[in-house]
């Protein structure tokens, strides 16, 4: 596949936000699904995460936000929370986040936004 500019620019966004979280996602889509990954990379990241307007910090606020408020995509929602304390927020703040959001999106969502924090947490004390 050729790398276009959205494609490598993509790339370069998720690498600084996600990691090798960011990786292991993209590896299991475009195993499945190469077009799907590369949908992802160039548009997703490529176009809208690079845009100016929101630091890659505030990005990463709202889209872990959208995650916890869905509440049926635990595995973006880890890599999400994951980005978020890669990119500057404290645990602390994301449990405000959780706990701030409590208020729209009910209890049960809260508590199973809170569980995965918990994952997250656990998986970045362990090394």
């Amino acid at each position: 596949m050729e790398e276009t500019e959205r494609y490598k620019r993509g790339w370069e966004i998720i690498e600084r936000v996600d990691g090798q979280a960011g990786d292991r996602v993209m590896e299991n889509v475009g195993s499945i699904s190469p077009d799907m990954a590369r949908f992802i990379v160039e548009f997703a990241y490529g176009d809208v995460w690079s845009r100016p307007g929101l630091d890659l910090k505030h990005r990463e606020l709202v889209t872990t936000s959208a995650l916890i408020t869905l509440g049926h995509c635990e595995p973006e929602m880890k890599v999400h929370m994951n980005g978020m304390l890669r990119v500057g927020w404290t645990r602390e703040e994301l449990i405000e986040v959780i706990i701030h959001l409590s208020v729209y999106i009910g209890f049960p969502s809260a508590l199973d936004a809170l569980r995965v924090a918990g994952e997250v947490f656990a998986e970045a004390d362990a090394g």
